[in-house]
Order: C-alpha cells, then sequence, then structure tokens
C-alpha cells in the first residue's frame, strides 16, 4: 500500500488511525485547581477523528506553569479531570498523547504565587504571557541549581506516569518554542559554565535526562517530543550552530529509540524558512516517526507524506474551527474560517461551538 495521509501509522506503541495529527493548542479554559474540565472532554472528544491527538501543554508542576488557566497533569484531581478526556476520546477510536510542559522563565510572579521564574541562567526573556485575561511581560528569572534540575527531571518522570495512569496513549515532551528544554539547549539561552552548560554535549545534557526518564516511566515506545529547532519562539534565540546541535539531539532520541518526533519546521506560527537543507538532514537522521508542523493545508500535507518528506503531519489553528479536519481534508470538503476570537480563556463559545460537515449538511 502507498503511504499516503489517509493510511494508518503506528509511532511506536501508537497506533494512528490515519497521519492527521492535532497539535497542542493553548486554550487556557482549565478549572481551579488547574484541573480539565466537562469543556475539555468535549472538546477532545469532538477531534477523535484525529490519527492523533497532542493536548495543550499541561505543566508538569507549579513551577512550570507559564499562562493562565492551563491544565496540569502532577495532582489527583488533574489526572482525575484528564481520564474523562482520555475516555471520551477512547471512546470514539480515537488516540490521544499529553503534552509534559515546563515553561522555565516564560512565566510571571503572578502564576507562580508570587515566586520567581526559572531558567537555565538568568536571562529575561522580555516575552510576553497571558495573566489575568491580558498578556504581560514576563518576569525575570532566576537560574536553576544542579539539585534543582535533578528535581524537575523527576517531575517530568512522575507526570508521565501521571499520564499514563490517566489513560492517555502516551506523551509529547516540549522540548520546542522557548520554553525550558529549548532554553537549555541553545547557547543564547544557556551561559552556564557547570554540568549543563557550555559545549554541546552539556547544553543536551538536561534533554537527554528528561527523554530517558519519561522512556524509562512508560516505554520509549510511548514517549514523543517536539523541537522547533530553527525558531526564535519566545525571544529564545538562533544557536549559534543550529545544524550541529539538532544534529546531536537526533543522535540522543534515535539512542533512546522514541516514538515519535514533532518538529515545528522554520518559526513557530510563521514563514517555513531554514537554511538549505537544514530540516531534510534531521529528517534523515532521525530513525523514528517524523510528524511535520506549521503551516500545512491538506494539499501541501498530502504532498508531504507521499513524498516521503513527512510521515505525518500536524496542523494547529485548523482544528481550532474544524473538529472533523481529518475527516474534511479525506472528504476535500470546505473548511470553517479561522477564528478571530475566543481563543485564550472564556467557555464555550470558540471552543465546542464549530460545526463539523455531517452539521452543516443537515
Amino acid at each position: 500500500m502507498t503511504d499516503t495521509l489517509f493510511t494508518p501509522l503506528k509511532a511506536g506503541r501508537i497506533e494512528m488511525r490515519n497521519r492527521v495529527v492535532m497539535a497542542p493548542l493553548t486554550r487556557n479554559r482549565a478549572y481551579q485547581g488547574d484541573v480539565p474540565g466537562d469543556l475539555h472532554v468535549e472538546y477532545y472528544r469532538q477531534r477523535a477523528g484525529a490519527g492523533l491527538i497532542v493536548t495543550e501543554g499541561s505543566q508538569i508542576s507549579p513551577q512550570g506553569k507559564g499562562y493562565a488557566d492551563t491544565p496540569g497533569i502532577y495532582s489527583d484531581a488533574q489526572v482525575a479531570g484528564w481520564k474523562k478526556v482520555t475516555d471520551a476520546v477512547h471512546a470514539k477510536g480515537g488516540r490521544i498523547v499529553i503534552q509534559l510542559w515546563h515553561v522555565g522563565r516564560i512565566s510571571h510572579p503572578d502564576l507562580l504565587n508570587g515566586g520567581t521564574p526559572v531558567a537555565p541562567s538568568a536571562i529575561p526573556a522580555g516575552s510576553r504571557t497571558f495573566v489575568n485575561g491580558q498578556f504581560l511581560e514576563t518576569g525575570a528569572p532566576r537560574a536553576l541549581s544542579e539539585a534543582e534540575i535533578a528535581a524537575i527531571v523527576q517531575d517530568y518522570r512522575q507526570a508521565a506516569a501521571n499520564a499514563i495512569r490517566a489513560g492517555f496513549d502516551g506523551v509529547e515532551i516540549h522540548g520546542a518554542n522557548g520554553y525550558l528544554i529549548d532554553q537549555f539547549l541553545r547557547d543564547t539561552s544557556n551561559t552556564r559554565s557547570d554540568g549543563y552548560g557550555g559545549s554541546i554535549p552539556y547544553r543536551t545534557r538536561f534533554l537527554r535526562e528528561v527523554v530517558s526518564a519519561v522512556a524509562d516511566e512508560i516505554g520509549a515506545d510511548r514517549t514523543g517530543i517536539r523541537l522547533s529547532p530553527w525558531s526564535n519562539a519566545n525571544n529564545v534565540g538562533i544557536d549559534s550552530d543550529t545544524p550541529a546541535l539538532f544534529g546531536a539531539v537526533m543522535d540522543i532520541l534515535n539512542a533512546v529509540g522514541i516514538a515519535f518526533l514533532h518538529v515545528v519546521e522554520g518559526q513557530t506560527g510563521g514563514p517555513r524558512d531554514w537554511p538549505a537543507g537544514g530540516i531534510e538532514a534531521l529528517r534523515a537522521r532521525f530513525r523514528g516517526v517524523w510528524i511535520a508542523n506549521n503551516g500545512y493545508t491538506g494539499e501541501t500535507a498530502v504532498k508531504a507524506v507521499a513524498s516521503g518528506a513527512a510521515d505525518v503531519v500536524a496542523f494547529g489553528k485548523l482544528y481550532i474551527s474544524n473538529p472533523d479536519l481529518a475527516e474534511r481534508l479525506a472528504a476535500d470538503a470546505p473548511l470553517n474560517p479561522l477564528p478571530t476570537a475566543g481563543l485564550y480563556g472564556g467557555g464555550a463559545e470558540g471552543y465546542t461551538d464549530y460545526p463539523t460537515l455531517a452539521e452543516v449538511s443537515a
């Protein structure tokens, strides 16, 4: 059978019925205690036709929170809330993984009970985050100690265990878009001189320890990661030698044997722009399932899978307004227009009230 966007695929232990993935989307609708609620159940249930759903980023600890009303995966109440989501998705034959998130310096004291954001180095991001219904500049961070880094690695391990307890099919570690793992990787945001900074083997150490801990806890065949090699999201900066840095990361991921790699190709939410051959070289080097993301249309996604440029394609914005996106793409049907409001915070409006093709046709 020739691979197409609509043929099944197995990534490690995760069986996808098609190759259309719902990318993680921060929507800021968690309940008190950062617990997912009934709105989340309906939202993800509606989108269960995707070959795989990657949930919105979910903080692995209170310290890892960077935006208001984002869900967590560290408390029993959060696990119970997510279990309702996974049950609903599985009841419709879908597959779902949770994105494990620590934002590092992309936070604000108001989100940390007055605490200070943390980072590999005490370098302010100069970025913005969603706090109390508005976007505010991120707080100045402090540098983590080695003991604190070791504790965060264990937070990732525990979050992965919690995810399986909540019924997820696996996890995606958030290593992209200028958050904590990405901050450790790049020499623009990591100026440490200890065992977690300096040359590439040291700057990749935190990623290696996190990925190894998660894979050890739940199995490499249920572990994935998201990366954004040539993105300056959240002002993380572009490393002085991106090909060497992320080539080394590919080798680490291959050694662990993770199920999939989810790559933001180019600038996050921006142009698909990278040095000639850059993404292609990483694609050739990684031995697992390659999930491509960033600005794909149905047409370009079909071409990417057919050509082998990607095994799977992830869609973000299109999944906001098209809960049945995979089905629409397979039928070459019209899409609902992209939303202009209701993206961050609120209730059902702009969240679970977009019509499916069947509803429009009825």
